[in-house]
């Protein structure tokens, strides 16, 4: 790819102020900076994209418009909305059809932002894609391999997502923000040079569900394929209905319309019976589970027995782990300590310090 140009990057503006700084801090570098929005979503009730709706909302474009006015680079709105739509939304029915609960962040960070988007850098000869993620990338001399690395903002620390990412991949991204030891570091500069997202508050919801209500979404969806069912306990006994197992997850215990007299909680779903077990707290917890689609960011392959810090969602602490590579292309993650809600569908991610080492999908968890 001798044609690209390695003083140019293109930048995913989402119209928030990680990715507004992360585009100054790369022109103060030096850096020939193209801001990209890309539109992957249109609500069904436009109303909807005239709201602060994440990424996908006019809001956030025009925000994004506005910073890239403010600082003098070249803004395009791209179209992504039919890979998105493919790779993103229908995985993410897919997986709650199939009693599991996908990270759609996870799929979007894997096959849109960090392999769509590349092309599209690629074809307006950018060498380089960048975000406002949280996160450092570094290139070992040593192994002659590139190594992402937790952002020095603990609490902000977003590589939990980015554990798919490819060698290659790497070598053509940068993320400035890594560095920062908090969010009002990266405020603080927007406020000082009157960026107009200084004080834009975060999203919190999926982009394409703005009231959070994935139950909802999937069967306007797919309304023919949520069907009720039985809520059951661990022996078998039938205790109520279910509305489709596509409104709940492991862990669950608001939201499931049963009075038992005593505290429950979603402990399993059953998709070949279209059952959700329902049980004590103490029966979520477990050491072992089976993780598949496994990717290894600078590893070869797992030693057998290699230890490392696993965490299996977004906002858990990390805990000691073993790995035992299982059949092809899964591995086998015994914890010391047991782990609460292992849940099919998210993603277990492995650390050696503050470096990641990859992750995969919990397949499963091991009784």
């Amino acid at each position: 790819m001798s044609f690209l140009d390695k003083k140019k990057v293109v930048i995913g503006m989402s119209g928030g102020v990680d990715s507004s700084v992360a585009a100054y801090i790369l022109q103060q570098q030096g850096y020939d900076v193209i801001g990209v929005t890309m539109k992957l979503w249109t609500h069904p009730d436009e109303s909807q994209n005239m709201e602060d709706t994440g990424c996908c909302g006019l809001s956030a474009v025009d925000d994004a418009r506005r910073v890239a006015n403010q600082l003098g680079i070249p803004y395009y709105v791209m179209n992504f909305k039919e890979p998105f739509r493919k790779k993103v939304v229908d995985y993410f029915i897919h997986e709650y059809l199939a009693g599991r609960t996908p990270n759609p962040c996870i799929a979007c960070n894997r096959f849109i932002k960090f392999e769509e988007l590349l092309k599209k850098a690629h074809a307006l000869g950018a060498y380089y894609v960048a975000t406002g993620h949280y996160s450092k990338i570094v290139y070992d001399e040593k192994i002659n391999k590139y190594l992402i690395k937790k952002s020095n903002a603990a609490e902000k620390d977003q590589t939990y997502v980015l554990y798919n990412f490819t060698q290659e991949q790497l070598r053509h991204t940068l993320m400035p923000l890594g560095d920062f030891h908090s969010k009002e570091e990266v405020r603080e500069i927007a406020s000082k040079i009157g960026l107009n997202t200084a004080l834009k508050p975060e999203s919190q919801e999926i982009c394409f569900i703005p009231d959070n209500d994935y139950g909802r979404f999937i069967v306007q969806e797919k309304p023919e394929e949520v069907v009720p069912g039985n809520f059951i306990d661990k022996n078998g006994k039938i205790l109520g209905r279910h509305k489709g197992i596509a409104n709940y997850t492991i862990g669950q215990r608001k939201g499931l319309g049963i009075a038992l007299g005593k505290p429950v909680y979603v402990i399993d779903i059953l998709p070949e019976t279209n059952e959700v077990v329902l049980g004590e707290n103490e029966d979520l917890f477990g050491t072992e589970l089976i993780a598949e689609d496994v990717n290894l960011i600078f590893l070869d392959h797992i030693e057998e027995g290699m230890e490392v810090m696993a965490k299996i969602r977004y906002h858990s602490e990390p805990a000691f782990a073993r790995l035992y590579p299982d059949k092809k292309n899964q591995i086998r993650v015994v914890f010391a300590q047991p782990q609460r809600a292992i849940t099919p569908g998210q993603a277990v991610v492995f650390y050696l310090g503050d470096i990641l080492v990859g992750g995969g999908t919990i397949a499963k968890r091991v009784k």
